[in-house]
């Protein structure tokens, strides 16, 4: 019986999280409350944006959604499911990990944790003329998660890897004030419990390394995503840990970017990685 217990709780272990090297064909993988995780609406993007990190739409608006592709100072605009596409350069060349669109204007996260913000008006032509570059606003270290409310101006980046982490049980972000002019001012910080992570997935040790956020405007709830592990969690409004969803690998191979519309609908966006093409993966909201 006992050795019996032992390879229940390795299954157990090996459905709850794909970063295990587990089978995921054959895995059941839950859905948050809404959504559908099996059931993708699939976009493929064009070569141009293999490398596409993150996503964002202005004021919840889905015909049209921006991105960024690692390397390029760049950001990009198009309509899901037509492959026209038009560019705005904001800067030079750069490993950037994701933007953002708050009260009129664009903010874009590089990895090193230096902050752009330029006018959104801008991205109607080619290159942006008033852009704005914030050094020295966060903890040396490695950033990829940016998010904003556009009802409060306030603009959330959450760290991957930073240097004042003492231990793996801990994963916090800064906060700033968008201002007027598309200045950011620093406001406070937040942070999510590694601990709250492990005691709802049963897992001693989970090495948490977020690499996208955003807020579900209905539930207030927060969406975080962590790539390197395939985990979705989510948050309440105080960054408390509700839920913990493994994704499915085969459904989402590098998810790196993620969004949400007015209506509720869910988006991420997917880099190529090994397969042919990356991807933005759209989940129609099902009301109850």
């Amino acid at each position: 019986m006992e050795n019996n217990n032992w390879i229940y709780s390795l299954l157990f272990i090996c459905t709850l999280l794909s970063v295990f090297s587990c089978e995921s064909q054959n895995q059941q993988f839950a859905s948050p409350p809404g959504y559908d995780f099996n059931q993708p609406n699939r976009y493929r993007m064009l070569v141009v944006l293999n490398e596409i990190s993150g996503i964002a739409f202005s004021k919840g608006k889905s015909d049209t959604i921006y991105a960024e592709q690692d390397e390029e100072g760049k950001v990009y605009h198009f309509k899901l499911g037509n492959d026209q596409i038009q560019k705005t350069r904001f800067g030079k060349k750069g490993d950037f990990e994701d933007i953002s669109i708050c009260n009129e204007y664009v903010i874009m996260l590089r990895s090193d944790g230096i902050l752009f913000t330029f006018p959104f008006s801008e991205t109607r032509k080619p290159d942006a003329d008033h852009v704005k570059e914030f050094k020295g606003l966060l903890p040396a270290g490695e950033y990829e998660g940016l998010a904003s409310l556009d009802s409060a101006g306030k603009v959330f980046v959450l760290c991957k890897h930073c240097s004042n982490e003492k231990t793996s049980k801990w994963g916090g972000g800064s906060i700033f004030q968008l201002n007027a002019a598309g200045d950011l001012v620093p406001y406070g910080n937040f942070e999510i419990r590694i601990k709250e992570i492990e005691a709802i997935t049963g897992i001693r040790k989970v090495d948490f390394h977020p690499s996208a956020l955003a807020l579900n405007q209905v539930t207030r709830e927060w969406y975080i995503l962590s790539s390197v592990n395939h985990l979705l969690v989510i948050t309440d409004e105080a960054w408390k840990v509700k839920f913990v969803y493994p994704l499915n690998p085969s459904v989402f191979p590098q998810p790196e970017g993620i969004a949400f519309d007015r209506q509720q609908n869910l988006y991420i966006s997917n880099e190529r990685g090994q397969r042919a093409a990356a991807t933005v993966l759209a989940f129609t909201y099902q009301r109850k």
